[in-house]
């Protein structure tokens, strides 16, 4: 096999007398072929098990939440913690658990991520008050974005052949979509037939689940030998995102112009700008810029910036539009969401992993960004006399589909190509990308549905209030049209048009 069509120069030996592939013309493909890997699917499926227990954990409470506060004692003014603390240790830290997969090994760093998150799981479900909860989840965060970098990037080095990373792939963003989604049904069921606890018990046997099979059917080469982890960085990037992600989430509550959004926004502008100069400095930095130099990996992660902003107030606004507008308990809820995780499935590995393999990327990424475009855009003519089936489940399907068709491309070509001892701080920057932009998205777009009701508001009656409600949620989906479309134009203009597995190997012309 060729691996000048994986997305890079043909790797050196494995012997250790060699020397290591060059920063720009690395592969983090060089590795085995993973035909000679008889095991290799079954490790998509604990690398698979293991995301979607992250991608669930970020919705799955949002259902219990109110629950978790009567049961706690819990005040209104801190409930959204239980989301933030969560959001903010998980968007903060990626960066530090992608390099730390580099330095330890990307399996090792798979298991310790794991293990604990089931601690802290069990922890957050037996807690006592708001405190240890908390706690607990902020625990959970911290060990995701170890355990997040980690299973993208073993995914990059276990599929190597360009039909198999495709269909991989497509497993991996049909999870990485759906799992919100998936997440609310799971949370509504578990809050309904058992009791919010269940909504992180269950992480516990899904983690041991993980753990055995990763001992098992996991493979990969140790960490740097050498390396050291790069403080200066972790300290400026970390603090940057941790900065923005908190500015982001007191937007909502405080307002925009609140000193507390409005200092922690400008200290998280200025030591993300501090942390770009430090690592072009850095000996061994935490996040190599050299990951952006080729265009079509770039494009790739300014898609997913753009998608995640576009896509996410979606969840949040048909929440309250199904619960405040058309009275659905919780499991209904739930179950209105599953279209969108059926359309990124079929869209990710039933649609886009068959033609990636032959088809250029930003193709995909671009038609997704149209089709979900005009799921949103359906999404804006509801209105509160709407029926389910008619009005709301054609413009979930568009945007299920959509997501499927962009996710997948964009995982495959922001990693592919990548050196070997990169491949972490390239997931876990992928990663963080979709993190600050979903909690980006959900502010922004929350802020105009919000203003947008209060001047729209004419009268007190209940069906006036929804009326206003529906309507700043319409003017909010036809703003995640247009940042979809913009998603669309850069995917199209920026992300190279030959096969994807030459896709980020090279610098562009």
């Amino acid at each position: 096999m060729n691996k000048k069509h994986l997305g890079g120069e043909p790797s050196p030996s494995t012997s250790p007398t060699r020397p290591a592939p060059s920063p720009d013309h690395g592969d983090a493909t060089a590795t085995p072929a993973s035909a000679a890997d008889p095991k290799r699917w079954w490790a998509l499926a604990v690398i698979a098990l293991a995301q979607l227990m992250v991608i669930l954990d970020g919705t799955i409470v949002n259902i219990a939440l109110p629950s978790a506060q009567r049961a706690l004692g819990m005040p209104d003014a801190d409930r959204q913690w239980v989301i933030t603390a969560y959001t903010l240790a998980f968007g903060g830290l990626l960066l530090l658990g992608g390099r730390i997969a580099d330095l330890v090994g990307r399996k090792r760093a798979f298991v310790i991520g794991l293990a604990g998150f089931a601690v802290a799981s069990a922890l957050g479900g037996a807690a006592a008050g708001p405190g240890t909860l908390f706690a607990a989840r902020a625990l959970q965060g911290a060990f995701a974005a170890v355990l997040a970098p980690s299973a993208l990037s073993l995914l990059t080095t276990t599929f190597t052949d360009p039909r198999e990373r495709a269909k991989a792939f497509g497993v991996y963003g049909a999870l990485a979509g759906g799992g919100s989604g998936a997440g609310l049904l799971v949370g509504g069921l578990l809050t309904e037939y058992l009791n919010w606890r269940w909504c992180l018990y269950v992480n516990v046997p899904v983690a041991l689940a993980a753990l055995i099979g990763a001992q098992v059917f996991l493979r990969d080469r140790s960490g740097r030998r050498g390396g050291h982890l790069d403080v200066p960085g972790v300290l400026l990037g970390s603090g940057g995102l941790v900065a923005l992600v908190y500015g982001f989430s007191e937007a909502g509550p405080r307002g925009w112009t609140s000193p507390w959004v409005a200092a922690p926004l400008m200290a998280g502008v200025l030591l993300l700008a501090a942390f770009v100069w430090w690592q072009h400095r850095a000996a061994g930095p935490l996040l190599p810029l050299r990951i952006f130099r080729d265009r079509s990996r770039a494009g790739a992660f300014a898609t997913m910036g753009l998608a995640t902003i576009g896509m996410f107030g979606v969840f949040l606004f048909l929440t309250y539009y199904f619960q405040a507008v058309l009275g659905y308990p919780p499991v209904r809820t739930g179950l209105a969401f599953m279209p969108v995780s059926v359309g990124i499935v079929i869209g990710a590995t039933q649609i886009a992993a068959r033609l990636l393999p032959r088809t250029a990327p930003h193709t995909l990424m671009a038609s997704g960004m149209v089709l979900a475009a005009a799921g949103m855009v359906l999404l804006s003519r509801l209105t509160v006399h709407a029926q389910y089936v008619p009005h709301v489940l054609p413009g979930l399907l568009l945007v299920g589909l959509g997501m499927g068709l962009t996710f997948m491309p964009v995982y495959a070509t922001a990693t592919v190509g990548v050196p070997t001892q990169d491949t972490g701080a390239a997931s876990a920057a992928l990663t963080t990308v979709q993190q600050i932009g979903a909690s980006l998205g959900t502010v922004l777009l929350n802020t105009i549905a919000t203003g947008a009701t209060s001047r729209h508001s004419r009268a007190d009656s209940g069906t006036a209030l929804a009326e206003a409600m529906v309507h700043g949620f319409s003017v909010a989906y036809w703003c995640s049209a247009g940042v979809l479309l913009l998603a669309a134009l850069v995917a199209a203009l920026t992300v190279r048009r030959g096969k994807p597995s030459q896709a980020g190997s090279k610098p562009s012309a």
